[in-house]
C-alpha cells in the first residue's frame, strides 16, 4: 500500500474495523517513512460470469435495473429497490463465493422480489425460470396461492368451552 503523501511502498495497519453491513473493511494506517496516517477501504471482489463466458463485478445496480422493468407499473418504491438488491448481494456474499453465475444472481432475486410484489415476481420468473406457456404462469401462480399465507381468518377468542 503506498502512502499518499509520500509514495513511500510500505504502510503498517494501525486500526481495522468492519463496516455495519459487512461488505468492506477500513484500515487506519500509518507511513513509516513521513508519520502520517491515511485510511483505506477494502471490499472483497464478487465477479458474476455470464452465459458468454465474460466476467464483470457484481453491481447492485444492474439488479435494481433488471428488477425495475418486472416492478414498472407496480406500486414498489426506489428505496425497496434498493434494499431488495442489499439483500441479493448479501444473500450471495453469504455463500461465500468469489464467482457466480448470472443466471444464479437471477434466481436469488426470486425470493426477495416475491416477497415484495406478486406480480413483479411472475413476470421476472417468466424469464429466469423460462416459462415457455401460459401453462407455465398457471403453475406458477397456483404455487403462489397455495403458500400464501390465509387471509381474513382470526383464530377465535371466545376461550375454551366448558
Amino acid at each position: 500500500m503506498h502512502c499518499p503523501f509520500c509514495r513511500h511502498d510500505d504502510s503498517r495497519v494501525v486500526d481495522s474495523r468492519t463496516s455495519e453491513d459487512g461488505t468492506h473493511i477500513k484500515r487506519r494506517r500509518q507511513c513509516p517513512s513521513c508519520g502520517k496516517r491515511f485510511s483505506t477501504m477494502e471490499t472483497a471482489s464478487l465477479t458474476v460470469v455470464k452465459r458468454s463466458g465474460a466476467s464483470e463485478p457484481f453491481a447492485r445496480d444492474k439488479v435494481m435495473v433488471g428488477v425495475r422493468k418486472a416492478c414498472q407499473g407496480r406500486p414498489v418504491t426506489e428505496d425497496e429497490l434498493a434494499l431488495l438488491a442489499q439483500r441479493v448481494e448479501e444473500a450471495i456474499r453469504a455463500k461465500g463465493m468469489a464467482e457466480i453465475d448470472a443466471h444464479d444472481v437471477g434466481l436469488e432475486i426470486l425470493g426477495p422480489l416475491r416477497e415484495l410484489d406478486e406480480v413483479a415476481y411472475l413476470r421476472f420468473a417468466s424469464v429466469y425460470q423460462a416459462f415457455e406457456s401460459t401453462e407455465d404462469f398457471e403453475a406458477a401462480i397456483t404455487v403462489l396461492r397455495a403458500e400464501r399465507p390465509a387471509v381474513g381468518i382470526e383464530p377465535s377468542s371466545d376461550g375454551p368451552p366448558g
